[in-house]
């Protein structure tokens, strides 16, 4: 299925490990920090997630957009496995601070709740 005109395609970028959960259909709930060019993210938008360098990209509706003050309070609000199956929460919560630093953190936390199309 490719998008109609009037849907709009962000195009995104993930690291292998996330993008392969994506894919598969297994990660339902994208995590990011509230930066400006996100802010017109909205409810039955796509994305186009790619892995960096190279060819593989897949595309998901947004079904909903969900802002947080932290990281921590969006794991607790969405569910951490909804983020990540795979990982505990205090991983994930470790880890998402390993790509964000407390300076992006700050700028406040969007959960993109996604299907996979």
């Amino acid at each position: 299925m490719s998008a109609t005109p009037d849907i709009r395609v962000h195009e995104l970028n993930l690291y292998q490990q996330y993008f392969d959960l994506v894919a598969a259909g297994r990660k339902t709930t994208e995590v990011r920090v509230k930066y400006p060019r996100l802010e017109n993210l909205a409810v039955g938008d796509h994305i186009r997630f790619s892995v960096k360098g190279t060819t593989e990209s897949c595309l998901v509706r947004i079904l909903a957009v969900a802002e947080y003050p932290s990281f921590e309070a969006l794991l607790d609000g969405e569910g951490a496995a909804h983020v990540n199956p795979t990982s505990t929460r205090e991983q994930q919560l470790a880890n998402i601070r390993a790509i964000y630093g407390p300076e992006k953190e700050a700028l406040g936390a969007l959960a993109i709740r996604m299907e996979l199309i």
